[in-house]
């Protein structure tokens, strides 16, 4: 293969100072000659001008290339130049009211770094389509968006916990024991034994509480969903806290609270992207204000059966319920008090009512439902001994977790975040897929 076909040269690229091109739509920037590298995004020729659309990480620009200047061979050159061909250009800033953002770049100078011939998306494609070629199609501006929202949800819910006393730990992905359901679990061969990727960081941070009290991780977590949603993937980040000496209502202030702050962050550093994505800024400052609603399972099931939704107490409530449930409020909810028979073996039961756990989901509004799951863990030795009998779990399996409850037990809460759903919510997107760069769900694991 003639590999000059896609590369030239990167002699340009040295000795010299680049400018981020969302540094040049400023009036100070007017008159300065700038250097700028990236790749093409949009481009026409009128004559013997080309208007170049040139986008790197931080934004897009226009850069007019003059065939008087530059000469008629590169005009000529850029009518046929693919998208996505990586160049280096300098030029002087100019004001342009005809241009995107009102500021262009005059190019005297302009070298085509890595020819990109027939780009495969050149739109209207379809969504599978845009799957397979997944390594390609979040080159769109629109995802440098959605990811640059994403870097700020991460950072400020670190921020969050190691702020309020939290110390971040490293449990493993590989675990011998589910947490939330065998269903779900994807088995692996670990050197000759079997194993499963886990669910859920929690059991391993329950031990850790012993250790250090307050604790967090940022983990992958993996569920072999049989639905295919827009709000379910098979591999996800989870930002899960626990804490020692904590009960159901300590880790929901912490739950709202790393909430109100994610969005209070976001809208600090990320606002501009959030406008150019379409997001309601109002609908979301609301979630500024805690604390946030509670509402029993059993209010819950009552609003519900008012609207119509046919569901009875002891059913699990899923996506269509939570969507309808979401509407009557303008801010996220606490849901508290399920029927143990939905919850999973390690939730506490309410003394005052067995029949219930102390349990919480947080669910965002505008129908987007559940961001995260918690509540209280059952730090009964006996009671907890008999939930897995319960469940069909051989309590063998569990030996280890049993044992932390037979040296030092002390009560204690945590939750889960699911990262991409809160970015779903968020930013307003209507798929789960948009939010993470490679996402794998039910049938799809490529590219």
């Amino acid at each position: 293969m003639d590999f000059s076909l896609f590369y030239r040269s990167t002699w340009v690229c040295k000795s010299l100072e680049y400018s981020r091109i969302e540094e040049l739509f400023s009036e100070e920037k007017v008159g300065e000659r700038v250097c700028i590298r990236g790749w093409i995004y949009r481009r026409s020729v009128v004559g013997r001008k080309a208007f170049i659309r040139v986008r790197d990480s931080s934004g897009v620009i226009q850069v007019v290339v003059d065939a008087s200047r530059l000469g008629d061979p590169l005009v000529d050159e850029l009518k046929d130049i693919g998208l996505e061909a990586s160049v280096v250009v300098c030029g002087v800033v100019r004001k342009s009211e005809r241009a995107p953002g009102g500021f262009e770049v005059e190019a005297d100078s302009f070298s085509i770094i890595g020819y990109s011939r027939d780009f495969p998306i050149k739109g209207g494609e379809g969504i599978d389509y845009l799957l397979d070629n997944r390594h390609l199609w979040i080159r769109s501006p629109k995802y440098s968006k959605i990811f640059k929202i994403k870097h700020t949800v991460l950072k400020a819910g670190r921020e969050y916990f190691i702020n309020h006393g939290y110390w971040e730990v490293t449990p493993p992905i590989i675990t011998a024991s589910a947490c939330e359901g065998g269903a779900t679990l994807f088995p692996i061969d670990y050197f000759g034994s079997k194993a499963y990727l886990s669910q859920s960081a929690q059991l391993y941070l329950e031990a850790l509480i012993y250790v250090l009290e307050k604790v967090f991780s940022l983990t992958p977590s993996f569920r072999a969903e049989k639905s295919r949603t827009r709000r379910h993937l098979a591999e996800y980040w989870h930002l899960e806290p626990e804490a020692a000496w904590y009960h159901m209502d300590d880790m929901m202030r912490d739950a709202e609270g790393l909430v109100s702050y994610i969005v209070e962050r976001v809208l600090e550093e990320r606002r501009s992207e959030l406008i150019d994505l379409g997001r309601d800024i109002e609908k979301l400052k609301k979630a500024l204000n805690t604390p946030y609603p509670r509402v029993k399972y059993d209010e819950a099931i009552e609003i519900l059966q008012k609207k119509g939704v046919n569901v009875e107490w002891g059913d699990d409530l899923g996506a269509d319920e939570e969507r309808v449930l979401t509407m009557e409020f303008d801010t996220p909810i606490h849901l508290t008090h399920f029927p143990r028979n939905i919850k999973s073996f390690y939730m506490k039961l309410d003394r005052s009512r067995p029949e219930v756990v102390l349990g919480f989901d947080v669910l965002a509004p505008e129908g987007y439902g559940e961001i995260i799951g918690g509540g209280e863990r059952e730090d009964d030795y006996n009671t907890l001994y008999q939930r897995l009998v319960e469940q069909g779990l051989n309590p063998d399996e569990y030996k280890w977790y049993l044992d932390l409850r037979k040296y030092g037990s002390v009560p204690h809460s945590g939750f889960g975040l699911g990262i991409e759903r809160v970015v779903m919510w968020i930013t307003g997107l209507d798929h789960i897929r948009e939010t993470i760069p490679f996402p794998r769900f039910r049938e799809r694991a490529y590219p």
